[in-house]
Formats: C-alpha cells, structure tokens, sequence
C-alpha cells in the first residue's frame, strides 16, 4: 500500500514574544490558522528510510536525518519497536523556510501516513506527543484548523472560527532562519523588560464572529521588526500590499514570507496581482483559512501486488 496525506501551512495571526527561557525557549502566545497552501507526503514500503522531494524549492530541503519528516519515520518507529522501512516523497507546494511552518507539516503529515501504513492506530495524544518532541509547530499542523499555541508554542486550545478569511502570501526570494530572527528578536530587545505573552481578546473575538476587518485590527507579531532588521526589503512588499487594499499586512511567523489579510475573495485576487507586479516578490498566492490540519487523502496498493494478483487470477 501507498499512504498519500495532505496537511496545510499555517499563518500567525498573533505572535506574542516572552523572554528567553532557561532552556533557551521563548513562552508564547502563538494564535495559529492552518491556511489552504498544502504539501503532501506519500508513504511507501521500502528497505530502509528513504526521502525524496519535488516542488518549488525542492532543492533546498534536505534529504538526510536533520528532515523532519524522516526524524518524523523515525520517532514513530521507534516507539512501535520496528525499523522505519518507508520511502517518503513530499510534495512541496508550502514556501520552503518562509515562516509557514513546511517542514513541521511534513512531519506532521509523515507521521499520519507511517502511522496508517504500518497499521499502527496510534492514539491522537501519543501523535501529538511525538509532535511536540519533533518541534513547536509540529502539533498544529496535526491539527488545523485554529488553535492557541502556548508554551513554546506546542500545548494546543483548539479556537473557534465563525467565517473564512482570505489572504494573499507573498514569498520572498531568500529564506531566513527561525533560530537567527530569535536571536535577532532577543537582540532587540536587550537591556528591556519583556512583557509575558498573552493572546488577545481583540482578537480572539474576531476569529470567533469571522470579522476581517476586526482580526486585521488584532493581528500582530513580535518577530517582525526582527525579521525586518535581517531581511529590509521585506517592508517594500508589506507597503505593496498595504497599498493594493490589504485590511492587514504582517511577517508570518519568523518570514520571510509576508501575509495580507483580504476582505473577501475577489479582493485577495486583486492583491495578489498587485504584489505581483510590484516586482517586491517573487510570487504572490491566494489561500483561504482554516483548513483541516494532516489528512490522509489517498490509499492506493502497491502495483506489484496487484499485478500477482492479477496474475494468480488470471
């Protein structure tokens, strides 16, 4: 059998930024929406761990153990006292190191379809346990859909969401590195008091009534001035965006990837051609929010199996 599950970007529609920890961590309020960009990950049997990958940017994800997808194989194998004999191909349609979380999807989603190829109906909470080991954005992509992340990001509250929002995110031509805007944000910072993070009514309420123009009001990031500080053209294509009619623009995550919320559907297409032309980015894509979070969406045997028993048939 082949185990094929799609799972989604996120955005960040709320930041919030604690001091570092002991541990080196930062305790956030991290409000997440899974958004309908989505990689997916087939599941092979095969001798041995293997991974491949196609899609914009492929070349830039790795295909040793630092994937997460393959530490993803091999956590769940572990825990279920076998060798992690699968063949991974993932599919990349989400920004590679955009600050949409693509690699904590593709464990995510490399955990539900090693789980469902060898049989192993792991309980939910152990998946998101493995998940949280494997990274902080990891357990959102298991989930979708809204979520308060809190913690350093990995301890869930599911949130409501009363409506569909629309959103332009424009990629960047260059990636940055998660560790290097948090230490770029701590920098900033220095020599001041850190408030400790909290989500925001505001906010909350907004997703809550599917209010554009109120969650445009709420939205907010603390690593985007860190972001900026590394990577200052970004701000050319926020301005882009602004001026296009976007309700809200804002870094998503740690970016480079910009995100612009959008009244409507039409509206996000208007956006996205601006953004385009505005020669600030290298693309512009439309997606709408939430979206369900790692899902399995094909199963398909294996050809030589079906080929002996057509054989054995015939």
């Amino acid at each position: 059998m082949s185990i094929t599950v799609r799972v989604p970007a996120k955005v960040n529609v709320q930041l919030a930024v604690g001091a570092p920890r002991p541990d080196g961590y930062h305790d956030l309020a991290n409000v997440f929406l899974a958004v309908g960009l989505y990689d997916t990950v087939t599941a092979t049997p095969a001798e041995g761990l293997r991974l491949t990958v196609t899609g914009p940017d492929a070349a830039q994800v790795p295909l040793d153990g630092s994937n997460l997808a393959a530490r993803a194989a091999l956590a769940l194998a572990e825990r279920a006292g076998r060798t992690a004999d699968v063949h991974l191909h993932i599919a990349k349609d989400i920004p590679v190191a955009g600050g949409m979380a693509g690699g904590s999807a593709d464990a995510a989603a490399a955990l539900v379809a090693c789980d469902a190829l060898w049989g192993l109906d792991t309980p939910h909470e152990v998946l998101l346990s493995i998940c949280a080991d494997l990274g902080s954005d990891v357990p959102f992509s298991l989930v979708g859909e809204a979520a308060l992340g809190t913690g350093r990001g990995e301890r869930l509250q599911p949130l409501e969401v009363g409506g569909t929002f629309h959103w332009v995110f424009a990629a960047a031509d260059c990636g940055l590195s998660t560790p290097a805007v948090y230490r770029e944000y701590d920098r900033l910072c220095e020599g001041r008091e850190v408030p400790a993070p909290t989500a925001s009514p505001e906010l909350l309420a907004a997703l809550r009534e599917g209010d554009p123009h109120a969650l445009a009001a709420a939205v907010g990031n603390d690593l985007q001035a860190a972001a900026l500080s590394l990577h200052p053209a970004l701000a050319a294509t926020l301005a882009a965006g602004t001026g296009a009619g976007a309700l809200a623009a804002l870094v998503s995550g740690s970016g480079p990837t910009t995100a612009f919320l959008a009244e409507d559907a039409p509206a996000s297409a208007r956006i996205a051609e601006a953004l385009t032309a505005s020669g600030t980015c290298r693309s512009a894509r439309v997606a709408a929010s939430p979206a369900p979070g790692a899902t399995v969406v094909g199963q398909d045997p294996d050809r030589d199996t079906v080929a002996a028993r057509g054989a054995d048939q015939r």
